[in-house]
């Protein structure tokens, strides 16, 4: 089983939307059974809440679902238990290899890493318009497609 966590601060935008598209990715690829997914934010602002409702049109929108999803905290035990933690940002992969056992240190990355448009970073969408919103997927999409490909090579 290969545990993949995205990870962005509140966990009610980004990283639910890499997990709700992720999901689906990998349901499609039918490697659900080897594959889990999960989302986390860095800060409790949200625990307990559902993704935000403009993320939610967004994604529904392009098929994907994220109604099931709750707003939760990364916790230390993350990083033994998950394979891959993917940060959204910069800041959050800062607050992650802060956060994370120096054994664990090469889980935590990147998400756009496993992109091809070139960006590093996937911009939080929360105060913006809801071209912000299309944007995070159009860079999770393309991200989510590179992962998998990474995660097969390594199966």
């Amino acid at each position: 089983m290969v545990r993949v966590m995205f990870v962005c601060l509140g966990n009610i935008c980004r990283s639910p939307t890499a997990h709700g598209v992720f999901e689906l990715v990998v349901r499609q690829a039918g490697l659900e059974h080897l594959i889990e997914v999960a989302s986390s934010g860095t800060s409790a602002y949200h625990i307990g809440e559902s993704p935000d409702a403009r993320s939610m049109t967004a994604a529904q929108d392009r098929g994907y679902r994220l109604s099931h999803l709750r707003a939760q905290q990364v916790q230390i035990e993350d990083f033994e238990h998950y394979d891959y933690l993917l940060a959204m940002d910069i800041q959050n992969l800062t607050v992650l290899q802060q956060q994370c056992p120096l054994i664990t240190h090469d889980k935590v990355k990147l998400f756009l890493d496993f992109g091809s448009v070139g960006e590093n970073e996937v911009p939080d969408p929360y105060y913006g318009g809801g071209q912000g919103f299309d944007h995070v997927l159009d860079l999770v999409e393309d991200a989510s497609r590179g992962l998998l490909t990474h995660i097969r090579s390594q199966l």
